[in-house]
């Protein structure tokens, strides 16, 4: 089967942030190379669950959405050209004889690879619904487990379920957009980052804690309020609201990569400091990468990329040296400005 199929040097898994830079290192190291996305687009999770949220922790960008993020990653990732497969799930991979991979996706359909390079962030993520008989009635009308685009909420009484970092940051966006912002916590401390919490509780945000969500009013679909009810005294109090935004975390699904016979490490993926796997050829990178002192940022993830890419080249040709590059003057590069 391999002999019908064409064989690249290194097929990424993901292409969200981590991937899609990975995708363009790959090719300025002049490999040939294969994205395969589960997602029918590129960007993974970015896009997703915030395109208007800022991001301010890459070096060298003050800020930029995730939208316009992802925009840029994609056409960075496509300068050398890459293949690019869309709505594709790999479930299965063979290790041949001679090294080589054989991935085989939910489809039936088969790639065939001299080295791998997983970056499928925590795999699938699906938002921890609100655990409330009328939740249902309301989803995708007055109640989200995602924010798509801030200007939505302007003018309206927004109330946020959840303390961890994405709850506290929609807080502090949606604080100047929003006639006013609510937000319900069940614990007395917040887990996240302590400048942005101070942020908020500085701010004219509205902070209940610890409080639980415990009933919603409305009608065909349209939450009017919500009951919320103190953790020591039980003490109920409505909040009349707009819309409800539910920041519960994410149930998270890495599929049947677990299978593959790596070694895992809390639901993620154990590797060394060459990002190499405990299978040699394979690599991974981003979110589903664990390894002492990982930094879990988006920068991190960028690190990791072209490491993973360095080892996968000498993976592939272990007796070549590997010879340091730089885009500033990587000649394919520079001929294109």
């Amino acid at each position: 089967m391999s002999k019908q199929l064409e064989l690249y040097d290194v097929t990424i898994i993901g292409g969200g942030s981590a991937g899609l830079f990975t995708a363009f290192y790959s090719g300025m190291r002049e490999m040939k190379t294969k994205v395969i996305e589960f997602l029918p687009f590129l960007g993974g999770k970015i896009p997703y669950f915030y395109p208007d949220k800022i991001i301010r922790d890459i070096g060298g960008i003050p800020q930029i959405s995730g939208e316009k993020l992802t925009e840029q990653l994609d056409e960075q990732a496509r300068t050398f050209d890459p293949t690019i497969i869309l709505q594709e799930q790999v479930v299965g991979v063979e290790k041949l004889e001679d090294g080589n991979f054989i991935l085989t996706s939910s489809n039936g359909a088969k790639h065939f690879t001299k080295t791998i390079i997983l970056a499928t962030g925590f795999g699938t993520l699906k938002s921890v619904k609100l655990e409330l008989p009328e939740a249902a009635d309301y989803e995708g009308k007055s109640l989200h487990y995602t924010i798509k685009k801030l200007d939505y909420y302007k003018g309206k009484h927004v109330l946020i379920s959840g303390g961890g970092n994405s709850a506290v940051d929609w807080a502090n966006e949606l604080e100047p957009i929003a006639d006013k912002v609510s937000l319900v916590y069940r614990k007395s401390t917040f887990p996240g980052i302590e400048s942005n919490v101070t942020k908020m509780m500085n701010s004219s945000v509205e902070v209940y804690k610890p409080y639980n969500l415990v009933e919603l009013k409305g009608k065909n679909g349209h939450v009017s309020s919500v009951m919320v009810q103190q953790v020591d005294n039980q003490q109920l109090t409505e909040i009349p609201i707009d819309n409800l935004i539910v920041n519960h975390g994410f149930h998270i699904d890495l599929g049947p990569i677990t299978d593959w016979g790596m070694k895992m490490n809390d639901g993620t993926i154990h590797v060394d400091d060459s990002m190499s796997t405990s299978i040699p050829g394979i690599f991974a990178v981003g979110d589903i990468a664990n390894y002492p002192n990982k930094l879990s940022l988006i920068a991190g993830g960028f690190n990791e990329g072209p490491i993973a890419v360095n080892h996968a080249k000498l993976h592939i040709a272990p007796n070549d040296e590997l010879k340091t590059i730089f885009s500033t003057n990587y000649e394919p590069l520079v001929e294109r400005e």
